[in-house]
């Protein structure tokens, strides 16, 4: 019998419709904001990554020597992206989710306490900004191992949620649960709500993810050139949901990246989604491990813990 994939695991513990909020003081809506800090984790060259990164706004790829002007537009993420953004959540009392590659903490910790101090959670985006499909499963379990660390050596805590770039392996969640420490995962886009699956004996969180509600369409054809495009749609969105949630749990997720909307052009568009989301009363801005406790208490599961690994099974 082949083994069982991510898309194979059908939704388990999950009230198909209720009244009854799962979200603190009875909110209509959870809204996450995922910060998605990936400075220092593209491919380089410089790092000794077997070629350099090609995917942003210029589509260009330096083969065989060091790509400075690659280099210089991740770098303007840490130089202006983050404080922007940093400082507009903190004006407006949002919390939000780091979605950290490790080895961009490993190089930038001081963002991760910065970060921590200010009440954020920091979540594991991989070791590198690289997929995971087709990674060979005992390099993928090293690589979870590795993010984990080098997170905990720069935060003092170690991270209980994760989100693979894009693609995962097939054995992904399983090995995160193998690996003992994750709440939740995000390697998921199939729905507006989180659910729960069975895996590795384990009920597992997964907080489903979003591309279209994300500044990742400023890139490449993506559909967004001004501010107001972002806030639109993300407006547009919040609208909808936060209608839903009047009937059944709802949860929002706003994407974005440091170099992206931390655009002095393009910031302004996170500034209006905020503003309007929080004109509405019953919105909860929750960091996503808040998020999956609430669903686990929602879901009548005990209490998460973490756990010593379990030993490999391949």
């Amino acid at each position: 019998m082949p083994a069982s994939t991510q898309a194979d695991q059908p939704a388990s513990s999950e009230p198909a419709r209720s009244q009854a909020s799962p979200w603190p003081d009875g909110a209509r809506l959870a809204v996450s904001v995922v910060v998605n800090v990936e400075e220092g984790a593209e491919l380089s060259l410089a790092d000794g990554d077997e070629r350099n990164e090609s995917v942003y706004e210029a589509v260009e790829e330096v083969i065989g020597t060091r790509d400075l002007c690659m280099e210089s537009h991740f770098q303007y993420g840490l130089h202006r992206g983050w404080p922007r953004i940093r400082d507009c959540l903190a004006e407006r009392g949002v919390v939000a989710t780091l979605n950290a590659c490790g080895r961009a903490i490993e190089k930038s910790p001081w963002l991760a306490k910065e970060a921590l101090a200010l009440g954020h959670e920091i979540s594991c985006h991989g070791w590198r900004w690289e997929r995971h499909a087709g990674m060979e499963e005992a390099h993928e379990r090293a690589v979870i191992a590795r993010s984990v660390a080098a997170i905990e050596q720069a935060c003092g805590v170690r991270p209980t949620g994760w989100h693979t770039r894009s693609a995962t392996s097939i054995h992904t969640r399983r090995l995160l649960l193998e690996e003992g420490g994750f709440l939740y995962d995000s390697n998921a886009y199939d729905d507006d709500a989180p659910y729960v699956v069975k895996e590795a004996g384990q009920d597992h969180v997964v907080l489903p993810y979003a591309f279209d509600s994300n500044d990742m369409r400023f890139q490449r054809n993506g559909g967004f050139v001004f501010a107001e495009d972002f806030s639109r749609y993300c407006i547009d969105a919040f609208d909808r949901l936060y209608a839903e949630g009047g009937e059944t749990p709802r949860m929002m997720s706003v994407g974005l990246h440091l170099r992206i909307i931390g655009k002095a052009a393009r910031i302004k568009g996170l500034e209006q989604f905020l503003d309007h989301a929080r004109s509405r009363p019953g919105v909860w801005f929750a960091r996503r491990d808040e998020i999956a406790h609430a669903w686990r208490r929602h879901c009548r599961l005990p209490d998460w813990r973490p756990r010593a690994p379990l030993e490999a099974t391949a």
